[in-house]
């Protein structure tokens, strides 16, 4: 997975942090407006603080996570194009939405183990290479999710924004994918998976990657209401004790075909429980 681009604009740190206030209060405002309909989840504060300045993992200038941002190259708005079309052409019992990790599943090699697992769900693979949370954002919020009623939704993301924003503005966009999966498909589960333990070569000691992983995953796991939004971390299937191996990951964040054989496996049990 690649990462997205950043802004380039460095902004005033005053401005930083009024911004950042002003955001926290229109995120809160939309899920006191929406959590009366849509899930109990919608009502978790995942707020810790309104000063971005105090925040040790925040990238000043970094485009915002929880911002609806359009992809501008040809790939991705081909492939949106194509998911808007699959929710018209036939139904959608499971829908994948994610980043490169995710779009791994329409790899020739893992086609094997995503009929053995999946196939029976009418599966669909709405993940992109290179997206992070606000583009995501933005692609459900153009069509996506139009005319398809899915039981449940398999949202992992983040990963992309793990080296620019917070692990708290990371959450509260997924928060935010969340509520309007659930506003959109009310019917509709969504399996919140927690960001894979990730090793690539990018990874710098000083960036504290498998920190923020970590950090994002527990503020996650809050989202978790026991029905309509389940979370499940299954990080130590794929790095036992940490460790990121090659017979597992290809590039330290893709996984090979043992890795989707084993995030499959660690996910079946629960998904076949939102599934009935």
């Amino acid at each position: 997975t690649h990462d997205s681009n950043l802004c380039c604009d460095l902004f005033d740190r005053n401005y930083l942090s009024t911004m950042k206030s002003i955001k926290t209060f229109l995120f809160c405002v939309f899920a006191i407006i929406t959590s009366a309909s849509v899930s109990p989840v919608l009502a978790v504060d995942l707020t810790a603080t309104n000063n971005l300045s105090a925040d040790p993992w925040a990238v000043p200038g970094a485009a915002d996570p929880s911002v609806p941002a359009e992809r501008k190259d040809q790939i991705a708005h081909q492939l949106h194009e194509v998911f808007v079309q699959r929710g018209e052409d036939a139904p959608i019992g499971l829908l994948f939405i994610g980043d490169s990790i995710t779009a791994l599943w329409r790899a020739t090699w893992a086609q094997e183990t995503w009929t053995n697992y999946f196939a029976k769900y009418e599966p669909a693979n709405f993940g992109i290479g290179s997206d992070a949370t606000q583009h995501v954002l933005w692609r459900i919020t153009h069509g996506e999710l139009d005319g398809i009623s899915p039981k449940v939704v398999v949202l992992l993301l983040g990963t992309n924004n793990i080296k620019k924003n917070s692990p708290q503005s990371i959450a509260e966009a997924d928060a935010m994918i969340i509520r309007i999966i659930r506003e959109k498909l009310p019917k509709t589960k969504v399996l919140l998976l927690g960001l894979f333990p990730r090793a690539h070569k990018t990874d710098l000691p000083e960036l504290q990657v498998p920190e923020r992983v970590k950090a994002v995953n527990a503020l996650l796991a809050k989202l978790d209401d026991g029905v309509n939004v389940r979370f499940l971390d299954i990080g130590n299937q794929l790095a036992p004790v940490g460790k990121v191996t090659p017979e597992v990951y290809s590039d330290g964040v893709h996984l090979t075909a043992k890795g989707l054989q084993i995030w499959a496996a660690a996910m079946m049990p629960l998904l076949q429980q939102m599934m009935k």
